[in-house]
């Protein structure tokens, strides 16, 4: 499957930010801000590219359109590069709805009261993981054989591509500056897993949905590189409104994406990400982010 956000502040602390390396191209996003008003007109889905290959990106545009014509709403897909951007957008009711990372919920939870309308299911879970992943020829075999060795991170708002890296180097004792030689961010999943596959850094730690929809899409450079570590589980990505969206309007976003996979045109594009349907959200189910958080000190607000 792939459904991200990816279905997107405050940057994760522990360690310097290193240089950006940008392997995605231009965006297949729209990334033009939109007033206010043109969001009370318009149903606006914005999805960050962070956790999106671009081929994903005409999918969420179908997506948008279907749910605009179902609630009698023009729609329009928003996007950009980085989850502060979008959470930006969700904060100020600029984006009707968005696909987030559930890092970003977390963030966006505590500043404004972020709101999770539903989740995807793939392959009957609603959790994803971070992997820790190498190039297919490296002797690398873990975190601790990382010392000396170049990183990848993605957004620094991930929880897949920062927060749980982080968390790890706090067990060993680490920083990214004490560990790593060289860290770049790449502010994409797909780039993280291109950086690795072409040699351009050691290691990354990537979402799990990103990675396996491009292995099984039989991407070569995803095929170039291996999983060496697996996180436990966490909350899959929310879409997610601002609290104080219309009620109508968020009632009936949340029943026309539950009701999505039950006709031809929802499922054939559900289908076409790997989703086999949404179902309702809970926020507890992001507790383990938090308790991580907690653990190493990242504020999940301002």
């Amino acid at each position: 499957m792939f459904f991200v956000l990816p279905v997107m502040a405050t940057a994760c602390s522990g360690g310097g930010r290193g240089p950006v390396i940008d392997l995605s191209g231009p965006p297949a996003v729209n990334p033009a801000p939109v007033s206010r008003s043109d969001a009370g007109e318009e149903l606006i889905f914005a999805v960050a590219a962070v956790n999106s290959p671009l081929s994903t990106f005409t999918l969420y545009e179908e997506m948008a359109h279907l749910l605009g014509e179902r609630l009698g709403m023009p729609a329009r897909l928003a996007g950009s590069r980085t989850y502060a951007e979008i959470n930006s957008l969700v904060r100020s009711r600029d984006a009707t709805l968005a696909l987030v990372c559930s890092g970003a919920y977390v963030y966006g939870r505590n500043e404004f009261g972020m709101e999770p309308l539903v989740v995807p299911m793939v392959d009957g879970k609603t959790t994803y993981h971070s992997y820790l992943i190498v190039s297919a020829e490296s002797f690398i075999t873990g975190w601790e054989g990382l010392k000396g060795r170049s990183f990848a991170f993605t957004d620094p708002m991930s929880n897949s591509g920062r927060l749980v890296p982080i968390y790890e180097l706090w067990k060993m004792g680490e920083t990214p500056d004490s560990l790593f030689t060289r860290h770049i961010f790449t502010y994409s999943h797909d780039s993280s897993i291109k950086a690795v596959g072409r040699g351009l850094v050691d290691a990354a730690a990537v979402d799990s949905l990103v990675y396996d929809y491009l292995v099984s899409g039989g991407d070569e450079v995803a095929l170039n590189t291996r999983v060496i570590w697996r996180s436990p589980p966490f909350g899959i990505n929310p879409i997610v409104v601002n609290p104080n969206l219309d009620p109508v309007l968020k009632a009936g976003l949340r029943r026309e994406l539950l009701d999505m996979h039950s006709y031809p045109a929802g499922s054939a594009i559900l289908k076409r990400l790997g989703i086999q349907r949404f179902v309702s959200a809970e926020d507890t189910a992001y507790d383990s982010i938090r308790a991580i958080m907690d653990t190493v000190g990242i504020e999940a607000g301002p």
